[in-house]
C-alpha cells in the first residue's frame, strides 16, 4: 500500500485545549490557617511529573523542599507553593467553560521496560529506559528515562532508515530536568515492521525493539468533482509544499506545560486517522494523514496547546491553514478555515481561539481536518487529548 504523495505528507493536525485550569489530585491538601499544600507521593509519581502537573519547575520542588537527589519514596510528603489553586477533580467543568475541551476518551498505552543487549535488562549507565509494550502505525508515543544521568542520553530510531520519513534515525536530545526525560517518537503509516530505538550514555549502548501492527481499515473510495482535484495540480501548490516542509523542520524549545485538547467541542469525526483511499477512479491508494471534525462554518477553532504560529495563509488543497509550532518537534495544523484570526510569528495560548471552521481548498463540505506531526511524519491526534504526553 502506498503513502500519500508529498501534498498530503506536509499536513499537519492540530488539536485545541480548552480551559486554563491546573489539574490537581485528591492527595492534594491544604493544611488549615497556614494555606501550606501538599502532596503524597504514591506509586508511579515522579518528581519531574508531580512538577509539570502543576505548572511547576522540578528544581523549584526541589529547592522547596531541601532535595538533593530527584529520587521519590510513596508515601513521601511534599511541601507545594502556597499560592496554588485548591485540589478539584479532575472531571470538573464549569457550565459554560471559555475553552471547552473534548470528551473524547483515550485509552493508555500499556508500559513495559525497554529490551536490551542483556536479556532483562532495562538499564544502561544508571538511567532506566521505559517505551510502549506495543505499538500501532501512526502512533505517536514516548520514550522514556530516568535517573542520574538521563539528560546525558541521546536517542534515535534506527528502523526508519529505508522508511519513507524525513530525517530518518535523527539524533535525539531528551526533554526534562530532575531526572525525569522524555523523547517523542513516532510510527510512520504504512509501518508494521518493529520499531528499533537505540539509547546511547557515554560510552554505553541499549537497543530493542517494539512490535507494531496495522490498523486494518477498509479502502474508502471517494469521488470528488473535477473542481476540486484540480487543486492537485494548482500552479501554487509547490509554495504550499514548501511553506510546510519548513514548519516540519523546526526543533525548537518544548512550548507547552499542560496537557493537549481537542480544537472543537464534539466528538463527531466524519473521516477517520490513517484511512486508506482513493481519490480518483483508478488513482493509487493512499492514506489520511488526519481527523476530519464536522461542524458548522463559523465554529471558532482553538488552539491545542501553547506554541508559534508558523503558517497562517490560504493555499489551494489545505484552504485556509494555520500552523502552530509546539517545540520538541511537534506541529499542529488545522486545514480548510473560512476565517484566519492569528497571524504568522505571534504566540498563541492552549484554548486561543485562532480561526473559524469553513470548506476551503479540497474540501467538500464544513470541517476541521486536524494533524499532529512529529518530526513532520503524522500521529492520531486524539492520543493527544487530556494528555501532556501522547
Amino acid at each position: 500500500m502506498k503513502r500519500l504523495p508529498p501534498l498530503f505528507k506536509t499536513a499537519t493536525l492540530t488539536l485545541l485545549l480548552g480551559g486554563s485550569s491546573v489539574f490537581v489530585p485528591s492527595s492534594l491538601a491544604q493544611t488549615g490557617g497556614s494555606a501550606t499544600l501538599t502532596y503524597t507521593v504514591k506509586a508511579g509519581d515522579t518528581l519531574y511529573r508531580v512538577a509539570t502537573e502543576r505548572g511547576l519547575k522540578p528544581e523549584d520542588l526541589l529547592r522547596i523542599n531541601g532535595l538533593s537527589s530527584a529520587t521519590l519514596s510513596v508515601g513521601q510528603t511534599l511541601k507545594l507553593p502556597s499560592g496554588m489553586p485548591a485540589p478539584a477533580p479532575a472531571a470538573a467543568a464549569s457550565p459554560t467553560p471559555p475553552n471547552p475541551v473534548t470528551s473524547t476518551s483515550v485509552t493508555p498505552k500499556p508500559v513495559a521496560p525497554a529490551a536490551a543487549s542483556a536479556p532483562g535488562s532495562n538499564v544502561i549507565a544508571g538511567v532506566t529506559v521505559r517505551v510502549p509494550a506495543r505499538l500501532k502505525m501512526g502512533d505517536g508515543f514516548v520514550l522514556r528515562l530516568s535517573g542520574e544521568r538521563a539528560g546525558e542520553a541521546v536517542v534515535s530510531f534506527s528502523s526508519e532508515v529505508g522508511e519513507d520519513v524525513r530525517m530518518p534515525a535523527e539524533t535525539l536530545t531528551p526533554i526534562g530536568a530532575a531526572g525525569e526525560y522524555q523523547v517523542l517518537g513516532r510510527v510512520v503509516l504504512g509501518k508494521t515492521t518493529p520499531l528499533v530505538y537505540t539509547v546511547k550514555v557515554g560510552n554505553d549502548v541499549l537497543r530493542g525493539s517494539i512490535p507494531v501492527s496495522g490498523l486494518d481499515q477498509p479502502i474508502q473510495h471517494l469521488t470528488l468533482p473535477k473542481s476540486l482535484t484540480d487543486r492537485l495540480t494548482a500552479p501554487s501548490r509547490p509554495l504550499e509544499e514548501k511553506v510546510v516542509e519548513a514548519a516540519y523542520a523546526l526543533r525548537t524549545p518544548q512550548a507547552w506545560s499542560r496537557p493537549f485538547a481537542a480544537p472543537l467541542v464534539t466528538t463527531a469525526v466524519s473521516s477517520s486517522f490513517g484511512q486508506p483511499r482513493t481519490y480518483l477512479t483508478g488513482g493509487p491508494v493512499l492514506y489520511h494523514y488526519g481527523m476530519d471534525f464536522p461542524a458548522p462554518v463559523g465554529t471558532s477553532v482553538r488552539a491545542v496547546n501553547d506554541g508559534r504560529v508558523v503558517i497562517a495563509g490560504t493555499y489551494p488543497v489545505r484552504g485556509g491553514l494555520v500552523a502552530i509550532d509546539h517545540g520538541a518537534g511537534l506541529v499542529s495544523l488545522y486545514f480548510h478555515q473560512s476565517r484566519l484570526l492569528v497571524k504568522a510569528g505571534e504566540t498563541v495560548k492552549r484554548g486561543q481561539i485562532i480561526g473559524q471552521v469553513g470548506t476551503t481548498g479540497l474540501s467538500a463540505g464544513p470541517h476541521l481536518h486536524l494533524e499532529m506531526r512529529v518530526r513532520g511524519e503524522a500521529t492520531l491526534p486524539t492520543e493527544y487529548f487530556n494528555r501532556l504526553w501522547p
